[in-house]
């Protein structure tokens, strides 16, 4: 009898438990995540407006911008191809040391390749920080980054 109630309220919950959280672990293990082009942007702005706002108050821009979707507006700085075949396009205005550093999705790179410095485009990314020095300029970074053909 002792036995029975031991397997009762002790080993069937935990294999319960057990369970529930090997079919979590694999779900968020097989997670896609979703392609910023599909996506909706949360804010539309140019490089200036962006770069601007960081440069007056960092940490409310910060709390306003970051994991954002962000559309944003301007003219290739430069296109920089990384050892690894990854690409990041920098969009600003070449008389200024700061400028928008935007990661390109991996599974977007062909769109990259067209592109010439001075072009005016639109690029869409998410948000992930914001750094400032003195001597090099500010840099807005936006990661998982697609060209924006909608205008």
């Amino acid at each position: 009898m002792k036995r029975k109630k031991i397997i009762r309220y002790i080993v069937l919950p935990l294999l319960v438990i057990g369970a529930v959280a090997a079919i979590y672990i694999y779900k968020e293990y097989n997670r896609k995540h979703k392609d910023t082009a599909r996506v909706k942007a949360d804010y539309s702005l140019t490089t200036t407006e962006l770069l601007n706002e960081f440069a007056a108050n960092e940490k409310a821009s910060g709390e306003k911008y970051m994991d954002k979707v962000l559309r944003v507006e301007g003219a290739v700085k430069d296109i920089i191809k990384d050892e690894k075949g990854f690409y990041t396009i920098a969009l600003g205005d070449t008389a200024s040391m700061s400028s928008v550093r935007c990661s390109i999705d991996s599974t977007h790179t062909n769109e990259v390749i067209s592109l010439k410095k001075g072009a005016i485009l639109a690029v869409k990314g998410i948000c992930t920080g914001y750094t400032a020095d003195e001597l090099l300029g500010a840099d807005v970074v936006l990661v998982r980054s697609v060209v924006d053909s909608k205008k």
